[in-house]
This record gives structure tokens, sequence and C-alpha cells, in this order.
């Protein structure tokens, strides 16, 4: 089994900007897509894992989720770089639409998604990483065994002012944006 990265899709690859509810308001983050080449010449799998709770509560259809994610990939192609597998959480409490209205053990912070990757992708989770701009990302990050990168784009620095001081668990790392974050890992991996 080989270690990988997961990482948080909105405010991490992409632009924070609440809901994407339309094509248009999709755009990767400066230095996104050479991030994640770097690790793709490295040959260390890079996954998706994204809470999507606006499909829940009906801001937009899951059409656009299924256009955003091709925008997303095609965008990457074309600067060399591509993601081994993108898992999704359509699900919230006040879901519009009761087949996502669950509780699951998807939604970030739990690891349902992640395990579901490791299992689907041959993966070995304590020796990965999860990489995203909330604490949630760094409280699945803990939960999977895996290290927790925050990333100081999207809500990151935000969350690391106000929600982390006050947090048990804590990054293993803070990263001013994605490339930061890989080299980083790229820095760990090579040391191990």
């Amino acid at each position: 089994m080989r270690p990988a990265v997961f990482l948080d899709r909105d405010g991490t690859i992409n632009e924070q900007m609440g809901y994407i509810n339309h094509i248009d308001r999709f755009h990767l983050l400066p230095q996104a897509a050479e991030a994640i080449r770097l690790l793709n010449e490295h040959k260390i799998p890079v996954v998706v894992v994204t809470n999507q709770s606006g499909l829940a509560r009906g801001y937009f259809p899951e059409s656009l989720l299924t256009e955003v994610h091709q925008k997303m990939e095609k965008q990457l192609a074309a600067a060399g770089a591509h993601v081994d597998g993108i898992y999704i959480c359509p699900h919230h409490p006040e879901a519009k639409e009761e087949k996502f209205r669950l509780k699951c053990d998807c939604r970030k912070p739990r690891n349902g998604l992640f395990l579901q990757a490791a299992q689907e992708l041959d993966l070995d989770l304590s020796r990965s990483y999860v990489v995203g701009d909330r604490w949630s990302d760094i409280k699945a990050a803990r939960c999977c065994k895996a290290r927790g990168i925050l990333v100081l784009t999207g809500y990151g620095r935000g969350d690391y002012q106000y929600i982390g001081p006050t947090q048990e668990i804590q990054p293993d790392f803070v990263a001013d944006d994605l490339l930061a974050a890989m080299q980083w890992i790229l820095q760990e991996i090579e040391e191990e």
C-alpha cells in the first residue's frame, strides 16, 4: 500500500466562493495545478475529498457538481496534472431531499470517504496526508491517523487565527497555499 495526499476542494484547490452554484464560479487557485502536478511527477496519488452540503440543501443539482469536477479535471489536465479520485459527501442534517438527510460516516471530519478511497485505491492512510482550509480537514486527518496540513487559502487564515487556538487537535504543518503544502509533503516523504 502506498501513501496518498487527500485534498479538500473549495478553498484548497479552487477559490472559496461559498457554494459553487454555477459553473462560472469555479476558479482554480494560483499554483494549485502546479502543486498537484508536482505530486503526479513523484507518483503520489492525489485524492479529492469534499463535503458538498449545497447539493443536500438544494442550492444546485447533482449535474452541476459533475460539471464542476469535469471543469476542474480539464483545467488540471491542461496544466499536465490530474487527480486519482474524487470522493463527495452530499449529506447534511438540514437537507431538502430526504435521500441526503442522514447521519453519515462520510461527512468530514468523519473518515468514511477516506476509508473508501484507501480500499479502492490501495492506500495507506497512516502514511498519508490531508490538506485543507478548515479545521474539519485537520480533524479528518487525525481520524484517519494521517498527517494534517492547514492551508491559509480559503477559510484557512481565519480558521487558523480564530478557531485553531481553541482546538485540541492541531495541524502538523501550516502552509501559505497548496504548492507550499506539497513541497513540505515531498520533503517529509523523502525523509521517511
